[in-house]
């Protein structure tokens, strides 16, 4: 913020910023959604600008109103070192709050998140993922690296910071809060959407029951996390065989038939519960645990596929489509006459891809000899 402004609804925004929200056809306040003029004045916060300028000049970061473009990149590499020196150098509660920093820093965009790594922050976030002292140096961390490894580069450099794989399944597995459990899930995730990190993160031992784990005891959110970094992993054939030993079927199973689906606003587990179950009942292992349960999933399937949100139609079709092809003719006759008529809903009216899934189910359960 290097031109503090005030609107009429009493907040302050960067002179740029607000400007660009209001050319854009905003007519709101963005924090309270309060209505304001088309033009409205947008008077200077001389006290705050003053503050800015008098913390750059103390941590030596450059406060120029004019080309502030051009001295944006190096004002972010100077904070960037700046808090990881607090970090290297700084007492638990100093570099706590440097984590805190960094975690906001990174929301911010990815050549920051290059910044950040640039400066050396990864090494030094990793033995917070250990902390005991204090909680919220270990969720600081973990989220900061979880935004961090949005830029690809940086994936590298997390996988290969010493000790980085386990302490992040160490959080998942004992986090301190239900929060960096949740946010250690979704950071594996993230790692995970490169083909080798599956297998480097799926051997680790603790890996894959701290997932499960955290789906079975997991909030909605947690739940959600869980599930993402379980299909992320089971991309890779073993770490697919681990998930299904480890019983996941029936706890996705659970999930869909007892519907909780939107337990928290709008956090919604369901639809990544079905790509995870699609993935696994598609090999003759998951089928077989499928039908072991005896527990009334189809119907589940069938009523998501009328009522749920397009990506739940779309990958219960999906899971519908993938126990077809592994339970033959017997399967077909149980899926047949509850289905194709929701079936052919989605195939005339959902979005192109659930359209293709449902026309592709629809001439399998058409062509076949037991209709």
């Amino acid at each position: 913020m290097r031109d503090p402004v005030i609107l009429p609804s009493g907040h302050t925004y960067d002179r740029s910023s607000i400007t660009e929200w209001l050319d854009s056809g905003h007519f709101t306040c963005p924090l309270t959604g309060q209505k304001l003029p088309r033009h409205p004045p947008l008077i200077p916060n001389n006290a705050l600008r003053s503050l800015v300028s008098q913390w750059c000049d103390r941590q030596k970061v450059p406060f120029h109103l004019n080309n502030a473009a051009a001295g944006g990149d190096d004002a972010v590499k100077m904070t960037a070192a700046f808090l990881v020196r607090k970090l290297a150098t700084g007492s638990p509660h100093v570099q706590t709050q440097a984590a805190y920093e960094l975690r906001l820093l990174a929301k911010r965009g990815t050549e920051i998140r290059r910044c950040i790594a640039g400066a050396g922050a990864i090494p030094f976030l990793v033995p917070l993922l250990s902390s005991s002292s204090d909680s919220r140096a270990q969720e600081n961390a973990v989220t900061a690296l979880l935004n961090i490894s949005i830029n690809d580069n940086n994936k590298a450099l997390i996988m290969a910071a010493s000790g980085a794989v386990d302490a992040i399944v160490g959080v998942v597995q004992q986090g301190s809060s239900m929060t960096a459990r949740e946010n250690a899930a979704a950071l594996i995730f993230s790692l995970s959407v490169v083909d080798d990190y599956k297998i480097t993160i799926g051997a680790k031992p603790a890996a894959i029951p701290a997932l499960v784990t955290l789906l079975r005891e997991g909030n909605c959110r947690g739940k959600k996390d869980a599930t993402n970094a379980l299909f992320s992993l089971s991309g890779y054939k073993k770490n697919k065989d681990a998930v299904l030993k480890a019983g996941v079927v029936g706890m996705l199973i659970d999930l869909i038939v007892e519907r909780r689906v939107e337990e928290e606003g709008s956090v919604s587990v369901t639809a990544d519960a079905l790509a995870l179950l699609s993935l696994l009942v598609g090999c003759s292992e998951g089928m077989d645990e499928i039908m072991s349960i005896g527990k009334p999933v189809i119907p589940a399937l069938v009523d998501l596929v009328s009522v749920g949100s397009d990506r739940g139609k779309e990958n219960a079709i999906a899971v519908l489509t993938a126990m077809y092809h592994s339970g033959g003719e017997t399967m077909v006759t149980r899926l047949a006459e509850s289905i194709i008529s929701p079936v052919q809903m989605v195939a005339s009216t959902g979005t192109s891809r659930s359209k293709r899934k449902a026309a592709s189910l629809l001439k399998l359960l058409t062509a076949s000899p037991a209709l």
